[in-house]
């Protein structure tokens, strides 16, 4: 199995000679990688390496990752893993027409690449500033533009697959303070500015940014010239739950329209695109996949197991299990 050193701290990350950040780089370097685990049920700050942090569909398999990463076939059930990690993955990301590119972000800051499905990593980090990646997301409609959200800092985008990066927008500001993203996926929806959206999910619920990267908006009925002509943005009609972090947040590939969140109390789904929440089930998860060939296929990751669920998210049956480990 091929190393290249890919989780070790990334030495070279710079802030892409981006005079406007250099205030924000004390901070980062002092938040990172306690961040998410402060939002996670049962966890507190300090814990590290919970055994499933992140998990994307590959194929027929799901690609788990957290202490390590692995493959779980989803017809069987059998894990097979891929590669040991020196730092716990955060985040990962990969677009169904590249299954096997995957980008991850590792405890303490950067993002890594494989090219093989997971079995070997590379540094990609040109132009990141070096603080915690908190969220990934490849755009739906560009294979090679790759989103990254740091903890403190805002949204950064890479158009050559990771090679080098540059800042696109702040944090979200939500409730008289910038939030951090916690979750974050591309969705293929026509934003009304010649392009599509990207959903942010937050501890203070999910908002969006068309990729013009023009501001963070509310998400309600119609698209962003909608609301940019009526000023207000019209209450949305069935929110999230408020108090509730958004701990995952995934679209589906195929029906755009489709959205699954996990909240601390449960999965919920939306079919307009975040417009109207239902939740689905109980269901505490961590992380979320949504298989590319079927909508209702959810792979979900919680402390203990690896779930699927083939009727949208409404009944689940165990795939894999999970260790768990603290530091």
């Amino acid at each position: 199995m091929e190393r290249s050193g890919a989780f070790k701290n990334p030495s070279g990350a710079t802030d892409g000679g981006n005079p406007g950040h250099t205030h924000r780089r004390m901070f980062l370097a002092m938040t990172g990688s306690t961040f998410i685990a402060a939002f996670l049920p049962g966890r507190s700050a300090q814990a590290t390496g919970y055994a499933a942090s992140a998990v994307i569909f590959s194929g027929q398999s799901v690609i788990v990752a957290g202490d390590g990463v692995r493959s779980v076939d989803v017809s069987t059930g059998t894990a097979a893993d891929l590669t040991a990690t020196e730092r716990p993955i955060r985040a990962l990301a990969n677009h169904p027409d590249r299954p096997d590119r995957l980008f991850a972000a590792p405890a303490g800051g950067g993002v890594e690449r494989s090219n093989d499905g997971g079995r070997s990593w590379h540094s990609a980090v040109n132009g990141l500033p070096d603080a915690q990646v908190t969220a990934l997301a490849v755009a739906a409609a560009a294979p090679d533009t790759v989103y990254a959200a740091v903890s403190g800092d805002g949204l950064w985008r890479s158009e050559d697959a990771g090679r080098t990066w540059s800042f696109v927008m702040d944090r979200p500001w939500i409730e008289e303070a910038e939030r951090d993203v916690l979750a974050l996926t591309s969705v293929n929806l026509a934003s009304g500015m010649g392009g599509i959206w990207l959903y942010a999910g937050t501890e203070k619920g999910v908002t969006r940014v068309p990729d013009c990267f023009c501001r963070w908006q509310d998400v309600v009925a119609g698209d962003a010239m909608d609301a940019l002509a009526a000023g207000t943005a019209p209450p949305q009609e069935a929110p999230l739950p408020e108090g509730e972090p958004v701990l995952a947040l995934v679209s589906a590939y195929p029906a755009p329209d489709r959205l699954y969140a996990a909240l601390p109390s449960g999965l919920w789904a939306s079919t307009d695109g975040g417009v109207i929440w239902e939740r689905k089930s109980n269901l505490q998860a961590r992380a979320l996949a949504i298989d590319p060939a079927d909508p209702g296929h959810i792979a979900a990751a919680t402390d203990t197991a690896l779930k699927q669920s083939r009727d949208g998210g409404a009944n689940w049956a165990l795939l894999a299990a999970l260790g768990e480990q603290d530091s």
